[in-house]
């Protein structure tokens, strides 16, 4: 007997599914560019404060500390939602791309939470060198988060109106890999933003 192909189910060499990934990594690719001219000019501009406050005085390591957690947590659910929706299990995909979703929510909760606090101090991206090229950087992060929140709402509503379809594989794989990319990406923001500026 013949098998009858699943059309559900990858085949990672040579379907729509392995093109749509590849094509995708191209795209991060080019987004890590973009991230890393933006961590270029903060280092060479997070000394040039025009007599304002260095970061370790307006950066907050404990809220920072918090978010990341938050985005890790966010990170490791959405990875759940692959390994269900490969398994088409569309009741677990849902419920962890809605846990992922909160988990974001919080994190971008405290990242608004510090930039009012940066405000309200007189701290805003006018004010010198250092501060416009902080927050580009950190906005330019805020901003894919967004986009990225969007879409995984649009995919929770694909999932649980349609199932699980190979489109929503595609999906889910590109969302995986997207949410992963920007947790590096925070991953090397606390550490150079946060840790090396504010335990100097």
């Amino acid at each position: 007997m013949t098998a009858v192909k699943d059309k559900t189910c990858p085949d990672l060499h040579h379907d729509t599914y392995s093109r749509t990934t590849f094509g995708f990594w191209v795209y991060l690719l080019t987004d890590f560019m973009l991230f890393a001219c933006l961590f270029a000019s903060y280092a060479v501009l997070h000394k040039n404060t025009f007599g304002g406050p260095p970061a370790k005085e307006i950066l907050s390591l404990g809220s920072a500390t918090w978010q990341t957690y938050l985005f890790l947590l966010s990170t490791f659910a959405i990875s759940l939602t692959g390994a269900y929706a490969h398994r088409r299990k569309k009741g677990a995909s849902i419920v962890t791309i809605g846990i992922s979703l909160i988990f974001t929510a919080l994190f971008l909760w405290l990242q608004f939470s510090e930039y009012s606090q940066l405000l309200a101090s007189g701290n805003s991206w006018t004010r010198s060198a250092f501060l416009s090229a902080l927050f580009t950087l950190l906005g330019t992060h805020t901003l894919h988060i967004l986009i990225g929140m969007i879409w995984m709402i649009l995919l929770l509503i694909s999932i649980a109106m349609d199932g699980i379809t190979a489109m929503s594989l595609r999906r889910v794989a590109c969302t995986k890999m997207f949410w992963q990319f920007l947790n590096i990406i925070w991953v090397f923001i606390y550490t150079i933003v946060y840790l090396v500026e504010v335990i100097q």
